[in-house]
């Protein structure tokens, strides 16, 4: 069924921060949808009829599907395999669609969404293919490994060609797995790039050109340097609409852009993704205006970056922060793809624990800056625990005012760990407060985010750091002003007490001083639930006489105390 729509939506304008909270106007084209999967494998885009397909990757025995989306990211249906599946390719005309099976091939018609054939191929248990189509060939890779460690140093990873209803193994090898790109730009082109061959590995990058009857391998690329560092961490491979650029996310050093000719780096290089951001998907738009560069990263920092393909264009990219739970915190590996015409980017999130989202995005516009301004203030100054916290301040917001109010989230550290807490719209003038109850005493930081809008980049976050304290507690007594030693002294009272509610069977320590300064402890005050108690005393002294009732506090609450003066005759 097709996942619900979440409130992170791209306008005419521009393109909203789709991991943001559900804070946003959505526009019918603009959808994210949950994917009822819980792992991914490969995402191929079909604009010849406008349809998004899916793999879940999950490599185990047992019934598995395609999942078919259209491109307002709708569940439209699924292709049913008996086996699952991992990689997709889609032909060059895009009438046929190529998914691999632990022993199979399997092709689709994707006008009529069945299937229309299927070559037998290596048996590969648990490792997964990458598919490519390349000089009108399809191409697969083998890690024939029934083991669930399939990125081991010591597995081969094989190349192989269908032909026909059978596999032809093109004689190329390597340690570790394998990763395959093409793209129209260069349809004769197969690219292949070794994703994992341990730690001490220096992984490469080559081309081949599939024109032919059988592969001929053109540059090949490793990227240590001479003591060893720098080397490749492979997690995307994209080919410029041209087909003169190849674009590697690398995750330990970030986007690389390769001259297709010969591998070496481009004159003109995309900047470096922003500190803390991993490097995890690239795609170029059919189109040739834009790439996409996706990463994992917390917080504010930018998980999507959209920028113009020609790195020389000075244009500043958009940048998304994905930080939801309802909507992923990461693009997930390999988890990119443009339409063709570059109208939309669709993008594959995850949450780290099984979740995975699809989200379609309209073509990018202007963003304009944001930033937090001025101090934090919080409110009480002094926060206590169990009662309402308010932490306010300024967002500054560049360009056209938002089309609906923004946002600004916050979670809390303490010495129990994080905790979100619930966002604030930000006013007409940027003021905002964001309300939370700490629960527990000691230091809490609270860091706060605003993720973008429509129009609008991430700031960058603000911290401010309180001391929470006790919550105050309060006993109020009532007593005659006059007393004798036969009738006695009673004594009524309350105790009350802010933040969490005060815990039950309290017993109040009682004293009584007389006028000649002998003080004595008297028989300790229990407390009803609604917080009233009572003290009676037959005191044996005339004159003036203090009673103090006082409260020791407790893990949560202060002490307090309160006196009564009674003039004893009789």
């Amino acid at each position: 069924m097709t996942g619900a729509a979440l409130a992170v939506a791209l306008g005419s304008a521009g393109l909203v921060a789709v991991g943001t909270p559900a804070a946003y106007a959505v526009t019918p084209s603009d959808e994210v949808a949950k994917l009822p999967i819980a792992s991914f494998g490969a995402m191929v885009v079909d604009d010849a009829h406008e349809r998004v397909y899916v793999t879940d990757g999950r490599r185990s025995s047992g019934e598995s599907a395609v999942l078919v989306y259209n491109f307002q990211g709708q569940r439209v249906g699924s292709l049913p395999t008996d086996q699952p599946v991992s990689g997709m390719a889609l032909s060059a005309d895009g009438a046929t669609l190529h998914v691999s099976q632990s022993h199979r091939m399997l092709t689709f018609d994707t006008a009529t969404q069945t299937r229309s054939g299927a070559s037998f191929v290596p048996y590969d248990v648990t490792c997964g293919r990458d598919v490519a189509v390349a000089g009108g060939k399809t191409w697969f890779t083998e890690t024939p490994y029934n083991d669930p460690y399939c990125d081991r140093p010591d597995n081969i990873a094989s190349l192989y060609g269908v032909s026909g209803t059978s596999h032809v193994n093109t004689g190329w090898q390597s340690q570790g797995r394998l990763k395959l790109a093409a793209g129209p730009g260069a349809p004769d082109r197969l690219v292949v790039g070794q994703a994992a061959a341990g730690a001490d590995a220096n992984p490469f990058l080559t081309t081949y050109d599939a024109s032919g009857e059988t592969l001929v391998r053109g540059p090949q690329r490793r990227f240590a340097d001479a003591e060893g560092k720098g080397a490749l961490d492979l997690k995307d491979i994209a080919q410029s609409a041209d087909g003169k650029r190849i674009a590697v996310a690398d995750g330990a050093y970030g986007t690389r852009l390769l001259d297709a000719s010969d591998l070496s780096d481009a004159a003109a290089a995309y900047q470096p993704l922003p500190d803390g951001a991993k490097s995890t998907a690239v795609a170029f738009s059919g189109d040739g205006t834009y790439v996409a560069r996706g990463a994992a990263a917390s917080g504010s920092t930018p998980d999507l970056l959209i920028q113009p393909a020609d790195p020389a264009n000075g244009t500043t990219p958009l940048e998304f922060a994905f930080e939801g739970e309802l909507d992923g915190l990461r693009v997930a590996p390999r988890g990119l793809g443009w339409s063709k015409d570059g109208t939309r980017l669709f993008a594959v999130t995850s949450n780290g624990n099984g979740g995975l989202w699809l989200h379609v995005i309209k073509p990018p516009a202007a963003q304009h800056d944001s930033r937090f301004t001025g101090a934090l203030g919080t409110t009480p100054a002094k926060p206590v625990v169990g009662e309402p916290l308010g932490i306010r301040g300024r967002l500054e917001l560049d360009g056209p005012a938002p089309a609906e109010p923004v946002k600004v989230t916050a979670v809390r550290k303490d010495a129990d760990g994080t905790q979100e807490v619930a966002a604030a719209k930000v006013a007409a003038d940027g003021t905002f407060t964001v309300l939370d109850v700490p629960d527990r005493l000691g230091e809490a930081t609270y860091t706060l985010r605003f993720l973008g809008d429509v129009t609008h980049r991430p700031a960058e976050d603000v911290t401010v750091t309180v001391d929470v304290a006790k919550a105050p507690t309060a006993v109020e007594l009532t007593a005659p002003a006059e007393a004798t030693r036969t009738g006695g002294v009673e004594i009524t009272g309350k105790l009350t007490g802010q933040g969490r509610a005060l815990p039950s069977g309290i017993g109040l320590k009682v004293t009584r001083t007389d006028r000649f300064g002998t003080t004595g402890e008297l028989t300790s005050a229990s407390v009803a639930a609604d917080g009233t108690f009572r003290v009676r005393d037959l005191p044996s002294k005339r004159g003036k006489t203090v009673y103090e009732v006082s409260y020791a506090g407790d893990a949560l609450h202060s002490g307090s105390s309160a006196r009564a003066t009674v003039k004893i005759t009789g």
